[in-house]
């Protein structure tokens, strides 16, 4: 069974983590197959949002220990050969692909599986759905971007809390933090999140894009060097089909049809 599923409907990749059973916990072809997909969805111009989701009960509950301590058997291996392989290049991809990517969290989401969630450019989550480091318990430090995403979203101070305290954090608590961006009715959110997603995939996505690499970018440099990022990413954004197309329908009083380019 594989254990990354995926489909493109209507300009939107599904990308369903599909271990139900270890509660979408990773290994590392699974995560392999994860990057895939995401190349995949950055690569063909069909797909224009990426939905990231868990089968089952849970979103995803981290990384499958059971794989980390089968390997540690191995003399020469280290748990950074795992968080370099398996979630650094997955972090990075969903960061760097110039399209919208949900996180549409049903259930749990703990571990690497929650700062996965948050490393996306949307976080929709159920009523139902709860979030937990986890780390601490087994004398870890977050990984998957937790050091560097916690600390932005949700303030240092609670940043440290969710952390050394590890505690369980409900739907409603991480929207207050800032950690996420909307909670629904859990009989709601594949729908909502299906109109949200296509909704995006309907939109000039190449702006979209360049404005995820302006948030990257910026990150690490001076008010005044970002300034220029934006002149510059500006530009390219104003060489764009979308653009075109926007301008000539606020012009022309109609609806815009946007194609990505």
């Amino acid at each position: 069974m594989d254990a990354i599923l995926s489909e493109v409907q209507n300009g939107v990749m599904w990308i369903t983590l599909h271990r139900p059973e270890k509660y979408n916990s990773f290994t590392e072809p699974m995560a392999l197959q994860l990057q895939t997909e995401l190349a995949r969805a950055g690569s063909e111009e069909t797909v224009r949002c990426v939905v990231i989701r868990g089968a089952g009960k849970a979103f995803c509950a981290g990384q499958d220990l059971a794989e980390v301590t089968r390997r540690q058997q191995d003399p020469d291996y280290s748990i950074a050969d795992t968080v370099r392989t398996s979630y650094n290049p997955t972090v990075m991809a969903i960061q760097n692909l110039s399209k919208p990517v949900i996180a549409s969290v049903q259930g749990m989401a703990a571990g690497a599986g929650a700062n996965l969630a948050f490393c996306c450019d949307l976080v929709f989550a159920s009523s139902e759905a709860v979030f937990l480091q986890a780390f601490g318990k087994i004398g870890l430090i977050p990984d998957s971007g937790g050091t560097w995403l916690l600390p932005r979203l949700a303030g240092r101070a609670r940043a440290n809390a969710l952390y050394l305290l590890d505690e369980k954090v409900t739907a409603a608590e991480a929207l207050e933090m800032g950690l996420i961006s909307r909670v629904v009715d859990a009989g709601q959110l594949e729908e909502v999140v299906r109109s949200t997603a296509e909704r995006l995939a309907s939109m000039p996505t190449k702006g979209f894009g360049l404005y995820k690499k302006a948030v990257m970018m910026g990150a690490g440099q001076s008010l005044e060097k970002q300034l220029e990022l934006e002149a510059v990413l500006q530009a390219e954004a104003g060489k764009t089909e979308d653009y075109r197309e926007g301008v000539a329908a606020f012009l022309e009083k109609r609806m815009p049809n946007f194609t990505g380019q």
